[in-house]
């Protein structure tokens, strides 16, 4: 059995289609076909459902592709590993983060590219907390930043870093953007844009209502907490945003910020890797510069500057 067989079955999941999946594997479409009918050969039983177009995979191929995902996995960490023994650590490090947190992950960034010059980082910031969990598990990413409020599985390993606060973001002249802070239950009667109720931050918002005793109804709803700014901007919303991304923007130029009330319900956000061994070099350097920096001591205090109640 060839690795390069393995590659051509995970693009064929990935791609669903022949010619794609061949286009990514750089080879032509007759090359991967034969590849994937020696993989049959040797393991004895079908794994792709042929017709006169791709159909999906059999069974016993999908049950192939979370083998393939492993091996292929262990495969890069191995020359990862024997990399960073003869010239240091290289290849692509894959961080996916939830939106609200996304903001954070350039304090964990900033320092690993400083320690690991030769380590090219790539970080997909729109994605759900179940996504990242998912990602992980079949190796797309190396770690996952997100919320730690519910205990995960013991399949992964997390890191804590900070806890993340709530701020009332809205045009300076509302009635509220100069108070000290903002009851939940007026934040409620405000028109609103929110994160969508399938993010894990709206959801934390959402909790933090219903303690308050009452039920937000968002005119505008989105997966991006740069589009809640956008919103705010035009003058007509209010949203509740993650106290952290005012270290990323600021408080724009008409706006203001003010510190929501009680409830005053923190939200734990973390590291999240893979609880495998060997573990990634990849990861277990990640996981080194979060336990070495403090990033609660920048994240958890409100930044100084116009615009701040």
């Amino acid at each position: 059995m060839l690795l390069r067989q393995l590659e051509y079955l995970l693009a064929l999941s990935r791609e669903r289609h022949f010619a794609r999946a061949a286009q990514s594997c750089h080879v032509s479409q007759p090359a991967l076909s034969e590849g994937l009918r020696k993989l049959e050969d040797e393991l004895g039983v079908p794994l792709v459902r042929r017709g006169h177009k791709y159909e999906g995979l059999t069974p016993e191929g999908e049950r192939i592709v979370v083998w393939a995902q492993r091996i292929l996995a262990d495969r890069d960490a191995m020359k990862s590993e024997v990399g960073a023994l003869r010239t240091g650590l290289s290849g692509k490090l894959r961080i996916g983060a939830v939106p609200t947190a996304s903001g954070a992950v350039a304090q964990l960034t900033a320092p690993f590219c400083t320690a690991h010059p030769l380590v090219f980082v790539e970080v997909a910031a729109d994605l759900t907390s179940d996504e990242i969990l998912r990602r992980l598990q079949s190796f797309e990413i190396d770690a996952g930043v997100t919320y730690l409020h519910q205990e995960l599985p013991a399949a992964f390993r997390t890191v804590p870093l900070y806890e993340e606060r709530y701020v009332l973001l809205s045009d300076a002249s509302d009635r509220l953007a100069h108070r000290a802070t903002v009851a939940w239950e007026d934040a409620a009667q405000l028109p609103l844009c929110l994160l969508g109720p399938e993010m894990a931050g709206r959801q934390v918002l959402d909790a933090q209502f219903a303690e308050a005793g009452v039920l937000p109804s968002p005119r505008i709803e989105t997966d991006s907490v740069a589009a809640l700014f956008a919103q705010v901007r035009a003058g007509r919303w209010a949203s509740i945003v993650p106290q952290t991304w005012l270290h990323v923007f600021g408080v724009p130029y008409g706006m203001c910020a003010v510190p929501m009330a009680e409830p005053t319900r923190s939200v734990p956000v973390g590291l999240v890797t893979l609880a495998r061994e060997p573990e990634s070099a990849l990861a277990r350097a990640l996981t080194g510069i979060a336990r070495d920096t403090d990033i609660a001591s920048t994240l958890e205090r409100l930044p100084h500057g116009p615009g701040l109640a």
